[in-house]
């Protein structure tokens, strides 16, 4: 693991834990906060929105420790993935805030003259955010933000994988934000299949599959909406282009937080042979650079969260060709960055979604081949295209189905809040980031106004003469 890194902030006003808040009661306490309407008001959610940022800037050592303790992150990584994400979209949230709230008017046909009409945003109610253990912060608050913003009460699920980091957070985040409207309750399994059994106005998860789907069912049973952000097996093109810089963008999307990050590049199609040897050449140097020639020592590369996590990635080794790494240590969870080649397209390492450091590379002739590859497998939560050619641009976003495209980059999609974020089809449903984020947890309302002084709608009464009619096939 990653050494100790400095001593927790002692910045935050931290009250005497408490003992854990069971599900039913923390959900009981929200509604009856939902219900008197207390974060509604544009003051509340620009108050809980500027706490938020000063939890952040005030533990900001503290929370770097957890995440080091948790995954092995290096500091810088857990501030450029993790907290200045999390930074960004509290300042685009503030920024934005007095235009997303007002009402947008619309335009009202002259049958229904003289009238207004309008949509309004209104809070949904009461939200659940369950997060996961990969980016433990930066998944929990980021829905956070979207949810305050748009004048939720929000109970907050950490991921029990991130014991450091969840426990830091369930002191954190009472200590800083109104406990009126934001709750955290911590726990395994057991404690979120109780959360999945309240009442609840929105879900939103992220994290695997298979627990995606056990959401999405408890959801529907109360017919709750549900955002579900999963994974996928996210593949990067190569065609062509500065082959050693693009070995560079993939190595940095593929192996930060050491792979656990559910929009890296989990497969590469190289075009061609050319493109593939030279790949097999330059992806071992941009490793040696990022890490040096031993990356257990380097401070710069994370752990796998857990043992079993360990023991399947690991197994993922020898599934090809070692053209770089290949060697791990369970004892200290650490897989080294590996690339392979020359792998079975039906092995598990191609049908698994990877989620750690094995990168694998397939050789296919042409983009058309690559294309065919990505679209007889589930829709992956991101793609990438390598290439300088914009008519293959335009074929890759017509002919790919993905969560997001990304051309020449790998991940920094996330980065702009003004693109939504969210998966499609197994990879997942709905968006959020920004203005994204805020719709995804408000309710775009209409409301249409007129006067009853003057009826001017007795000509749709009946009864229906042939007069009546006419009329309203011609105003229709």
């Amino acid at each position: 693991m990653a050494k100790n890194r400095r001593a927790p902030s002692t910045a935050a006003p931290l009250d005497p834990r408490t003992p854990a808040e069971r599900p039913a009661d923390a959900a009981r306490r929200l509604r009856d906060a939902t219900d008197s309407r207390l974060a509604q008001t544009r003051r509340f959610r620009s108050v809980q929105l500027k706490a938020l940022e000063r939890l952040l800037a005030e533990n900001d050592e503290a929370l770097c420790a957890a995440l080091a303790a948790d995954l092995g992150k290096p500091d810088a990584e857990s501030r450029l993935t993790e907290l200045d994400r999390i930074k960004a979209e509290i300042d685009h949230a503030q920024l934005h805030l007095g235009d997303w709230v007002a009402d947008r008017h619309v335009r009202v046909p002259v049958s229904l003259q003289p009238a207004t009409a309008r949509v309004q945003a209104r809070p949904l109610g009461m939200v659940l955010v369950i997060a996961p253990w990969n980016y433990p912060v930066l998944l929990l608050l980021g829905p956070l933000v979207g949810a305050l913003a748009a004048g939720n009460t929000v109970v907050l699920k950490p991921s029990e994988l991130a014991p450091a980091t969840s426990a830091l957070l369930a002191r954190l985040v009472p200590a800083y934000l109104d406990r009126r409207a934001v709750a955290v309750v911590e726990g395994g399994a057991e404690t979120t299949t109780e959360l999945l059994g309240q009442s609840w106005d929105h879900i939103f998860y992220t994290g695997g599959e298979r627990v995606g789907r056990i959401v999405a069912h408890a959801a529907a049973e109360q017919l709750t909406p549900a955002t579900l952000e999963l994974g996928g097996k996210s593949p990067a093109v190569v065609c062509d282009g500065n082959v050693a810089a693009i070995a560079r963008r993939i190595a940095h999307g593929k192996f930060m937080n050491a792979g656990q990050t559910c929009v890296a590049p989990d497969y590469v199609l190289a075009v061609g042979a050319q493109v593939a040897d030279e790949l097999e050449r330059q992806l071992p140097k941009v490793i040696a650079s990022f890490y040096g020639k031993d990356p257990a020592a380097s401070r710069d590369y994370g752990r796998i969260v857990n043992d079993a996590h360990f023991a399947r990635i690991a197994s993922y080794q020898q599934q090809g060709r070692v053209v770089s790494g290949g060697s791990n240590d369970a004892a200290t969870r650490y897989i080294e960055p590996t690339v392979l080649a020359d792998v079975d397209p039906q092995a598990p390492v191609m049908t698994e979604e990877i989620f750690g450091p094995v990168l694998p590379i397939v050789r296919v002739d042409r983009f058309d081949d690559a294309v065919r590859f990505i679209n007889s497998r589930p829709s992956p939560l991101s793609a990438y295209l390598f290439s300088e050619r914009p008519r293959l641009h335009t074929a890759f976003e017509d002919q790919v189905r993905a969560g997001g495209i990304g051309h020449n980059v790998c991940n920094m999609h996330l980065a702009v809040p003004d693109l939504p974020f969210g998966g499609v089809g197994a990879s997942g449903m709905g968006n959020y980031h920004g203005k994204w984020g805020f719709d995804t947890f408000s309710q775009q309302r209409p409301v249409l106004s007129k006067t009853a002084m003057i009826d001017t709608l007795r000509a749709v009464y009946p009864p229906f003469g042939w007069a009546k009619r006419r009329i309203m096939r011609s105003i229709g």
